[in-house]
């Protein structure tokens, strides 16, 4: 196993170069590639385009770099960095579409894949975004503002027990039947509009919470897993992924919480092993079938200097494979 060691810490700059957005193990992830200067890349969260420059400095001159985002406030940010730099385009897709947007563009293979699945600074500070408890906000949540149904709008017919069961498994709160319990009778009162006050309702629901943790963290961080449908896009993105991959290719992924990491690191470690022969046949070791991905070093975790700096990056964990020759 190759083994990846700890980066500098470098801020993402905003195109005036002030800093916007603390792009999470950026010179590790970039490492990681093991980028081939006339190589293909794809960096499926753009986000505020950290990686992506990133990348970009690491590719030579016949190099190219494709950036998925289905957040329309990414656009404006891709769209300069395509002027600037020919070598950089955007697709504004949700990456579960990753092969298939690849294919239209002619490119049936990459020689790395990024995926960054983290909420970006800027999402969860815009108050309207109504991805945060603190800020008074519309109970929003998407991603993709323009498509698909808010938070508000699903909790305002989904069922008690359907609302229980997203808040215990996205959230693994344990005190999800309370807290739909608590929605369901708040809603027959007025419509839950607004950020601060699901926050509320959840407060009165939660009777203990470990310390310096918002009664309403869990319950936020699950619907917006449900209202985006965040666990099932990276259940299809990963195969499209190690499908794309040319032999040697990398596969880099940054998960921020559990249910995340859980679920990279089983698809990895089972894209790890080789396929399983029938009982009874006879093969020799040389035929023997090769796993499709091999595992690159360990888990990375954010250095206590870069916590120190964007205290946000303190749960990701970046894990690494890379395509073999099966």
């Amino acid at each position: 196993m190759t083994t990846l060691a700890p980066a500098p810490v470098t801020p993402s700059q905003s195109p005036a170069g002030s800093v916007s957005h603390v792009t999470v193990l950026l010179a590790e992830a970039v490492q990681a590639l093991d980028i081939r200067p006339a190589g293909i890349y794809v960096d499926a969260t753009f986000g505020r385009g950290g990686h992506s420059r990133g990348i970009l400095q690491a590719l030579g001159e016949c190099g190219r770099l494709i950036a998925f985002d289905r957040d329309p406030q990414a656009l404006p940010e891709a769209q300069q960095l395509a002027r600037q730099d020919a070598r950089f385009d955007l697709i504004p897709q949700r990456f579960s579409q990753l092969q298939q947007a690849l294919q239209a563009r002619g490119i049936s293979r990459v020689d790395g894949v990024l995926l960054d699945l983290g909420v970006s600074s800027p999402q969860i500070d815009q108050a309207q975004r109504g991805f945060s408890f603190r800020q008074e906000g519309p109970l929003d949540m998407r991603m993709d503002s323009q498509g698909g149904e808010s938070a508000r709008d699903w909790l305002a017919h989904a069922a008690q027990e359907e609302i229980a069961q997203v808040i215990r498994e996205y959230g693994e709160e344990r005190f999800a039947r309370q807290i739909a319990r608590a929605i369901v009778n708040a809603r027959t009162q007025e419509p839950i509009a607004s950020t601060t006050q699901l926050a509320r309702i959840v407060a009165t629901a939660v009777r203990t919470r470990e310390p310096g943790q918002d009664p309403a963290t869990r319950t936020f961080q699950a619907l917006r897993i449900h209202v985006n449908q965040e666990l099932q896009e990276i259940a299809q993105v990963m195969p499209q992924a190690v499908e794309l991959l040319n032999q040697g290719g990398r596969l880099v992924v940054i998960s921020f919480h559990s249910l995340e990491d859980r679920l990279v690191k089983q698809f990895l470690r089972a894209q790890a092993l080789p396929p399983e022969i029938p009982y009874g046949m006879a093969v020799r070791e040389a035929d023997r079938p090769q796993p499709r991905l091999q595992l690159v070093g360990r888990a990375i975790r954010p250095s206590a200097q870069e916590v120190a700096v964007n205290p946000r990056c303190r749960s990701a964990i970046m894990r690494v494979a890379q395509r073999s020759a099966a």
